[in-house]
């Protein structure tokens, strides 16, 4: 029989230390539905960037980590999402084992993919999604049961048998009463936490990815634009145009498994691909290719985390390997009016792309009124469109130049 140090667990998700960032934690768990290998450890690990041999820490829980998150007000305290759907929180000053678990029978039913500290004043505060259709609330203080449900039924009668997977999340500490699920049918979920119902708590939805939604990111600088990623592209989304994206790269030959912006360049992202390779994206730079292609392992790349002064960046590999890598001061360091030429990028986008929405409108309501019997084109319902701003070339997108 293999040893559990034989069998090489894929690293899943990747969490830096909030202090000086000397430090990751880093979680491990094999993905494959009910095919995990006999005799697999499942212990995560603390690493210390000065000694990468050993880890510092082994985190001890009963299920394996997915998802794994320091807690930025207090570097002791982590919070883990497991396989098997509970919530685990540890300290490390009282050890390897867990400190705080969640009840199994109020517990997520499905692996947890995403945890995230909420910004609250005892720090306490989190919240987590999974691929079971559910969001939950928790206080770690008590973690016997969620303090909140939110079903992913996006028809809001809050049916579990039709809610979608969640498989990313998304929550910006301005926007306080907002939150965003990346599901695995391909649809960005936009929620207010703050509804009354749970019909109100669903607002909207944004549809364009053929499979799961890995990555989902608000822009550091413009949080009403964000960042998604999924099947074989990266897409750039504005809340103000619902109907498509309004940038994406092209279709990529490996998938993308994560992506993430830099904390310190708006028009700067980052993402991890199957084939073992990490692309940085500068759409001021460059529209149509990543600004720099580093080929990182020969395996499988399966999450990536910025640190937050945007120059170093892990990886963490199917094989359970995580690299570091430091990225070059152009690519770290704010370029003079870069904000600017984000922002009238983003704006001129979502323009563009509110123009063919329009566009398409009317040749929708041509073709009804043709169906119906009617002339062709409905009273009322044109839109004209002035030449000067017909679409010409899209930024980052290379099925429409």
């Amino acid at each position: 029989p293999r040893t559990t140090m034989e069998i090489k667990r894929p690293a899943t998700h990747v969490s830096w230390h909030p202090d000086g960032n000397r430090k990751l934690a880093v979680a491990y768990s094999c993905l494959n539905f009910q095919r995990a290998p006999e005799g697999m450890s499942n212990e995560s690990y603390i690493w210390d960037l000065e000694n990468p041999n050993r880890p510092e820490i082994t985190l001890k829980p009963s299920s394996p980590l997915v998802t794994l998150e320091y807690n930025p007000k207090d570097s002791h305290v982590l919070l883990a999402g497991c396989y098997n759907g509970q919530i685990a929180c540890w300290d490390t000053r009282k050890g390897s084992l867990v400190a705080e678990l969640s009840t199994i029978e109020f517990s997520h039913r499905d692996p947890v993919y995403g945890t995230i500290w909420l910004q609250s004043k005892t720090g306490t505060e989190c919240f987590s999604a999974s691929s079971d259709g559910q969001v939950m609330w928790w206080d770690i203080r008590k973690l016997s049961e969620p303090t909140e449900v939110v079903v992913m039924d996006i028809t809001k009668k809050e049916q579990l048998e039709h809610a979608l997977g969640a498989v990313s999340l998304e929550f910006e500490s301005t926007l306080p009463t907002k939150f965003m699920v990346g599901t695995e049918q391909g649809v960005v979920i936009s929620c207010n936490r703050k509804g009354k119902t749970p019909a109100e708590k669903i607002v909207c939805t944004f549809s364009g990815h053929h499979g799961p939604i890995y990555a989902l990111q608000r822009n550091p600088f413009y949080p009403k634009n964000f960042l998604t990623v999924g099947d074989w592209t990266a897409r750039i989304w504005s809340e103000d145009s619902r109907e498509s994206s309004i940038m994406w790269t092209k279709y990529h030959m490996a998938y993308l498994t994560d992506g993430a912006w830099s904390p310190v360049r708006p028009a700067v992202f980052f993402t991890t691909k199957m084939d073992g390779t990490l692309d940085i994206w500068d759409f001021v730079f460059k529209h149509c290719d990543p600004a720099l292609s580093l080929k990182v392992c020969d395996e499988a790349l399966f999450c990536l985390r910025v640190q937050d002064n945007g120059c170093f960046i892990a990886c963490g590999s199917q094989l359970g390997t995580t690299t570091l890598l430091e990225v070059s001061n152009g690519l770290c360091t704010l370029q003079r009016n870069e904000k600017n030429m984000a922002s009238s990028i983003f704006e001129r986008e979502t323009r563009r792309e509110k123009i063919l929405e329009a566009r398409h409108r009317e040749m929708r309501l041509k073709e009804k009124g043709k169906t119906e019997g009617g002339v062709g084109s409905i009273a009322g319902q044109r839109t004209k469109i002035p030449r000067a701003t017909q679409p010409k070339k899209k930024v980052l997108r290379s099925s429409r130049q």
